[in-house]
């Protein structure tokens, strides 16, 4: 098996970058394998881990579509529906309440 270069934190070369660096100039891996890593010491942990791919190899950010933004907007509205009571919350539920605040915390509702 074949190991890649590992580099300390801040000292990677030219022309490799994370994804999201990628991202941030409309780029993605494209399917390539990883070139290299950073890694980042800590103290009580082990190391921050980063890999590296060549921007040279990465592939436009493909563009979306009518129906992805149809879809993701559709999926972002059924976070915002209350499971309990049917209402849109005007806001995402929140995982950790699985309900809207009214259904989640009736009795505080009730004293208000």
């Amino acid at each position: 098996m074949a190991s890649i270069p590992v580099y300390r934190w801040w000292l990677a070369p030219d022309g490799l970058a994370t994804v999201r660096q990628l991202r941030a100039l409309g780029l993605r891996p494209g399917g390539q394998d990883v070139v290299a890593q950073i890694e980042r010491p800590r103290r009580r942990r082990g190391p921050l881990v980063a890999y590296l791919y060549s921007i040279e190899k990465a592939k436009p950010v493909r563009a979306m579509t009518p129906a992805k933004w149809a879809a993701l907007a559709k999926a972002n509205a059924a976070r915002r529906v209350c499971p309990e009571c049917g209402r849109d919350a005007g806001y995402v539920i929140p995982p950790s309440l699985g309900a809207c605040a009214n259904c989640a915390y009736p009795d505080e509702q009730r004293a208000a």
